[in-house]
């Protein structure tokens, strides 16, 4: 590109305003001397403060991806609540897992995942799942609540650039014509907006409306849930038929309680276990599977109150005082009577023993006797119900008790009961005591055992049977119900509730006679149909004018024009 030529001794026009320029810009103040090194400075400065970071924590909370991150979270995080028994649920079987994986059960337990839905980590990602959809429906009730009550837009200028579109001509007034296709859609339930010339109507605002309910319903669930681990428990007990329990802190053998839960607010009901029978199958591919088991048992909601009888079986609990009682487990519970050196009974009861394999239902406990004389008394052994000898080893081949035997290994010294950390039940502590030497033999219901140097002697008499009962309140079930038909309510008005909108526009034609555009759009129509609705819709409005013209397909009016339309709206 070549540029212009200026003559020998003329003057660049740009040459005159230079030193203009230059003296104005002398005269102009300059800044202070400090300036440029403040600039640096301030431009350097993070324009996030402590409130800024702050709201910007809030919006990654509440935006719709991190509560999605947090419920899959919290679903990864319910597994080992699947997978693994939980102690809370189901004691005997995490004792059997105890039992089965010595080295790893200490490290799970740890981890709290024997107990995943009381341990802090869940709760953790529970609480951060309930504020960030707190914070993300409460703000979107409120849009959601402002767009069920808004009114339809204004009917666009050009009704034939809509999907669905129709024209007729009537011989009504454009006015008339409009009347009646208002009281056409408003019969049919739809939201209408009128102006100058036209009708714009909708219908589906139900949609937003389940959008809404389902939204709330997922809080409120969550807030159920949280009801009942605030105010609700959980507890279990051992119960060897033909003993009884009340429902105390005391009685329970674990007991979980919510947040808001004290001693206090148990319900005073007691139980009795009078018989458990369990049926099993005898033969085939299932032999050894449990089909029946029923826990014959009698209640008192209160002290004073009268005694009730119920069948308690799996699947069917008691009810009792808005307290649930569920039948989780079963077990034998061999009955000895110790006679001590001195020849006194100084024990005589059913010994609770847990199940180690559950196919012959093999179970193994202990028997501490710390009123022996003149040296305390300890066993540890196993209850077979159906003993058969197999390869020179007893084994137990089916759960019921055919031929009940109990094999012991007996101990003397000091149980360690009055010293240090408490003891289970089902342990024995043998760091004060010794090995006594005598061989283990299996015992029939009716034998003894004598022990070496005058301790004493061991008599199994028979065995009782006992139940795992699981006794749960929650006083969120009921709010969680409702929380979940609600939800499953608005999910069913999101998917099959269409909004759509109808358009009406009515101007004369040039011939004199009213010309009527009817145009449909619809919002969300996944599952088709609206071409049907809109046929029939615009039917409807032709024949509730009067009755004259043919209503024209979309492709007719495609790029017309209607000079007599003086709408200011817009589209």
């Amino acid at each position: 590109m070549t540029g212009l030529r200026v003559p020998p001794g003329a003057k660049h026009p740009g040459q005159q305003a230079a030193p203009e320029l230059g003296q104005q810009a002398a005269q102009r103040p300059g800044p202070p001397a400090e300036a440029p090194d403040e600039r640096p400075a301030a431009a350097g400065r993070s324009p996030f403060g402590t409130a800024g970071w702050l709201r910007w924590a809030w919006r990654q909370l509440t935006s719709m991806r991190t509560a999605l991150i947090l419920l899959f979270l919290l679903a990864v995080a319910s597994v080992p609540g699947s997978v693994l028994p939980q102690q809370g649920i189901d004691p005997q079987s995490v004792q059997q897992y105890y039992v089965s994986h010595p080295s790893l059960a200490p490290l799970l337990a740890r981890l709290s995942l024997f107990n995943v839905f009381a341990a802090p980590w869940f709760a953790a990602i529970y609480l951060l799942l309930f504020l960030s959809l707190a914070g993300c429906v409460v703000p979107r009730t409120f849009r959601l609540a402002r767009s069920a009550r808004a009114l339809p837009p204004p009917a666009p200028r050009n009704l034939a650039r809509l999907p669905q579109s129709a024209r007729h001509e009537t011989g009504l007034a454009p006015g008339e014509a409009l009347d009646a296709a208002a009281a056409l859609l408003s019969a049919r339930r739809f939201r209408l907006r009128t102006g100058d010339g036209w009708l714009s109507a909708e219908k589906g605002y139900r949609r937003e409306v389940g959008n809404l309910l389902f939204h709330l319903a997922l809080l409120g669930l969550l807030g159920a849930v949280a009801l009942g681990g605030l105010f609700g428990y959980k507890a279990d007990r051992l119960l060897v038929a033909g003993s009884s329990f009340a429902n105390t802190v005391t009685a329970l053998d674990e007991f979980h309680p919510g947040r808001a839960v004290s001693a206090a607010d148990l319900q005073p009901f007691s139980i009795t276990l009078n018989r458990f029978t369990a049926s099993y199958v005898t033969s085939g591919a299932l032999r050894g599977q449990p089909s029946a088991f029923h826990a014959y048992i009698s209640y008192s909601a209160e002290p004073g109150s009268p005694v009730r009888p119920y069948d308690l079986r799996v699947n069917h609990p008691l009810n009792v005082d808005g307290v649930k009682v569920f039948l989780i487990g079963h077990g034998y519970a061999p009955v000895f009577k110790v006679t001590d050196g001195t020849g006194q009974v100084v024990f005589n009861q059913a010994v609770p023993f847990i199940a180690v394999q559950q196919t012959g239902l093999t179970s193994e406990g202990v028997v501490k006797v710390p009123d022996a004389s003149p040296q305390q008394l300890g066993f540890a052994g196993v209850f077979l119900p159906s003993a058969v000898d197999v390869g020179g080893q007893l084994e137990s081949v089916f759960p019921a008790p055919d031929n009940p035997r109990v094999s012991l290994v007996a101990y003397a010294g000091n149980l360690g009961e009055n010293t240090g950390p408490s003891q289970s039940v089902y342990q024995l502590n043998t760091a004060g005591l010794r090995k006594l030497p005598i061989a283990p033999r299996p015992l029939a219901p009716g034998q003894s055992m004598k022990l070496p140097d005058g301790d004493g002697t061991l008599t199994f008499t028979g065995y009782q049977q006992w139940v795992s009962l699981a006794i749960t309140y929650d006083p969120g079930t009921l709010p969680a119900l409702i929380a979940g038909m609600a939800a499953l309510a608005g999910l069913l008005l999101s998917f099959f509730v269409r909004r759509r909108r109808m358009f009406v526009r009515a101007y004369p034609g040039a011939d004199g006679a009213t010309v009527v555009d009817v145009a449909g759009l619809v919002r969300t129509d996944a599952g088709g149909g609206f071409e049907e609705e809109f046929d029939g819709l615009a039917e409807a409005v032709r024949s509730a004018h009067d009755g004259h013209g043919v209503t024209a397909p979309a492709a007719a009016l495609a790029g017309t024009d209607n000079p007599a339309r003086t709408d200011p709206e817009g589209e």
